[in-house]
C-alpha cells in the first residue's frame, strides 16, 4: 500500500507542493514587506507607523489589500481596453515566474535546469513590458512619459547588471542557479569576496531596475503624478504594487544566489561553526523568549497577542524540529531558507533604508551614470575577471589573489572614470 510520504515524494506532487508553498510564502512576504517600509521609515523618521489595524497596525497589509479589492475600477474613456487589462498581469506573471529558478535550499526549488541564470534574466525582463503596455493604453500623457522614462533606465541598467552577471559565470562556470551555489561551496568562498566590483555594480543595477530611490524616475510623484500606473485604480493598481515589490525580493534573491552563498551558513566549510546549524530553531525559540517578556509589560487587553506571538514562535520552532526528526529533508530545507531570508531581509532593508535616505535623481543623472561609468565599468570588469582567470588557469597564480588584483585594476578604471565625470 502507498504511503503518505511515497505519495509526497512523486516528482509532479512535490513540484505542486513546493510551487504553493513559494507562491503562498511570496504573497505573504511581499504584503509584509509593505508594513515593514512603512515601519521601517517611520522609526527613521522617529513616528509610529501604521498602528490602527491590529496590534503594532500587523493586519494593515490585510486592510489595504481588502481596500484596494473593494475600490472602484476605472477604465480611462478611449483607452486599448484589451491591453489596459493585459499589462498589470504581465509584470505580476514576470515577476512571479522568475522565483521557479531560485533554489532556496539544497533540496527546496521548484526546477533547476543548466541555464536556469538565463532563463531568470529572460523572464524578469519581459516586466517591462507590462510597464510600456500599462503607459501606451492609458491613452494619457504622464503615463505615456512614465512608460518611456521607465524604458529608458531599465533597458540601460539591465546592460550593466547582466555584465556583473557574467563575472558570476565566469567563476562558477555554470549557468545553474543551484551549480552557483555548489561552486562557492567548493571554492570555499563567497563570490562577492572574489569580485567585489561586479556584486557592487549588480546591487546599484539592482535598485534601478526595481524603480527605487534614488532611481525611482518612472514613479516621481512630483514630476508624473504616478508614472506609468496613473490612470490605474483598485486591484490593476495593487498588481503594479505587488509586481514592484516581487521584483525587489527578486533581485535581493538572485544577488544572494550569485554573490553571497544562496542557502549555505557563513563560512560552511569551517566545522568549528557547525553549530550554526541549529540557528533556526535558536532564533525562533529567542523570538519566543522576548514575546514572553513583553507579555508582562502591556495591560491585561493587550496581552493577549503578545501571548500568542509566543505561541506562534516556539510552535514554529517546535515544529520545524520535530518535522526534521520525522523527515530529514525538511530540516535541510529548513536551515538552508532560514539563512536564504536572512540574506534576502539584509537586500530588502537596504532598499527601504535608501528609500528613507537618499534624495531623486534627475533623469540626465541617471543616464549618464547608466551609460558612462556603470556600463564601461561592469564591461572592464568582465575583462580583468576573465585575464585573472587565465592568469591562474596558465600560469598557476593563485586563483583569488589574481582575482582580486583584477578588482583592484577595475577599481583604478572605476576611479579615473568617475575623476573624468566630474
Amino acid at each position: 500500500m502507498t504511503t503518505l510520504l511515497e505519495i509526497l515524494e512523486q516528482p509532479l506532487v512535490l513540484a505542486l507542493i513546493r510551487v504553493l508553498i513559494v507562491f503562498t510564502a511570496l504573497s505573504l512576504i511581499v504584503a509584509y514587506l509593505v508594513y515593514a517600509e512603512r515601519k521601517i521609515l517611520a522609526h527613521i523618521q522617529v513616528r509610529l507607523g501604521p498602528m490602527r489595524v491590529g496590534p503594532h497596525g500587523l493586519l494593515q497589509p490585510i486592510a489595504d489589500g481588502l481596500k484596494l479589492l473593494l475600490k472602484e475600477d476605472i477604465i480611462p474613456e478611449g483607452a486599448d481596453r484589451a491591453v489596459f487589462w493585459l499589462a498589470p498581469a504581465i509584470t505580476v506573471l514576470a515577476s512571479f515566474t522568475a522565483f521557479s529558478l531560485i533554489p532556496f535550499a539544497d533540496n527546496f526549488y521548484v526546477t533547476d535546469v543548466n541555464v536556469g541564470l538565463l532563463f531568470v534574466i529572460a523572464i524578469s525582463s519581459l516586466g517591462v513590458l507590462g510597464i510600456i503596455l500599462g503607459g501606451w493604453a492609458s491613452n494619457s500623457h504622464y503615463p505615456l512619459l512614465g512608460a518611456l522614462r521607465s524604458t529608458a533606465q531599465l533597458v540601460s541598467y539591465e546592460v550593466a547588471l547582466s555584465f556583473a552577471l557574467i563575472s558570476a559565470i565566469l567563476l562558477a562556470g555554470t549557468l545553474s542557479m543551484n551549480g552557483i551555489v555548489k561552486a562557492q561551496l567548493q571554492q570555499e568562498v563567497w563570490f562577492a569576496f572574489m569580485q567585489p566590483v561586479a556584486f557592487f555594480i549588480l546591487f546599484v543595477a539592482a535598485i534601478a531596475e526595481t524603480n527605487r530611490n534614488p532611481f525611482d524616475l518612472p514613479e516621481a510623484e512630483s514630476e508624473l503624478v504616478a508614472g506609468f500606473h496613473t490612470e490605474y485604480s483598485g486591484f490593476r493598481f495593487s498588481l503594479f504594487f505587488l509586481a514592484e515589490y516581487a521584483a525587489m525580493v527578486l533581485v535581493s534573491s538572485i544577488a544572494v544566489t550569485l554573490f553571497l552563498g544562496g542557502w549555505l551558513r557563513p563560512f560552511p566549510n569551517v566545522e568549528w561553526l557547525g553549530f550554526l546549524r541549529f540557528a533556526p530553531v535558536v532564533v525562533f525559540g529567542a523570538a519566543g523568549t522576548w514575546c514572553f517578556l513583553r507579555f508582562f509589560r502591556f495591560p491585561t487587553g493587550r496581552e493577549w497577542f503578545w501571548q500568542r506571538l509566543m505561541l506562534f514562535a516556539l510552535g514554529t520552532g517546535a515544529a520545524a524540529a520535530a518535522l526534521g526528526l520525522l523527515y530529514p529533508p525538511v530540516l535541510v530545507a529548513s536551515q538552508g531558507a532560514f539563512w536564504f531570508l536572512a540574506k534576502v531581509f539584509l537586500f530588502l532593508y537596504a532598499f527601504i533604508w535608501f528609500r528613507g535616505t537618499f534624495p531623486r535623481y534627475r533623469f540626465d543623472q541617471l543616464m549618464r551614470l547608466g551609460w558612462h561609468f556603470m556600463i564601461p565599468v561592469a564591461i572592464v570588469n568582465v575583462i580583468f575577471c576573465g585575464v585573472g582567470l587565465v592568469l591562474s588557469w596558465e600560469l598557476g597564480w593563485n586563483r583569488s589573489l589574481s582575482l582580486l588584483l583584477a578588482s583592484g585594476a577595475t577599481l583604478l578604471v572605476a576611479a579615473w572614470l568617475a575623476r573624468g565625470r566630474s
